[in-house]
């Protein structure tokens, strides 16, 4: 199941780890990426905190943790060629794999449904 933020990041959780990435909303309004910069392996991040940086031709962009836990992977062919965020931003262009410190957690962020709503 997906799960979203109102920061435009994408979840898919499986067992206690979510692979993160952001929406194709958000690469639309980022343009084509030219650097991806992710959080290293072991990190341990809190909800909001600043994950992964991209830049594109139009401007640089924080992509926040989702939720509260600690970096278990990453994903390195986005760093050599972040095109791939551009052309599959929920499959191969996903950025980390979170290990939540709180499953229920994931509970409380939008549903798709909720997500097209807030994006129109």
């Amino acid at each position: 199941m997906l799960k979203f933020t109102e920061e435009h990041e994408w979840l898919k959780l499986e067992g206690d780890v979510a692979t993160v990435g952001v929406t194709e909303h958000a690469t639309t309004q980022l343009g084509d990426l030219v650097f991806v910069q992710l959080p290293n392996v072991g990190a341990k991040l809190a909800k909001g905190d600043g994950a992964a940086v991209v830049e594109s031709v139009k401007a640089a962009s924080d992509v926040f943790a989702p939720l509260d836990g600690e970096i278990v992977e990453v994903n390195e062919v986005i760093v050599k060629d972040p095109s791939i965020v551009n052309s599959d931003p929920q499959n191969a262009g996903w950025f980390f794999k979170l290990k939540i410190s709180d499953v229920k957690a994931f509970d409380g962020l939008m549903d798709e449904a909720d997500y097209k709503k807030l994006v129109g």
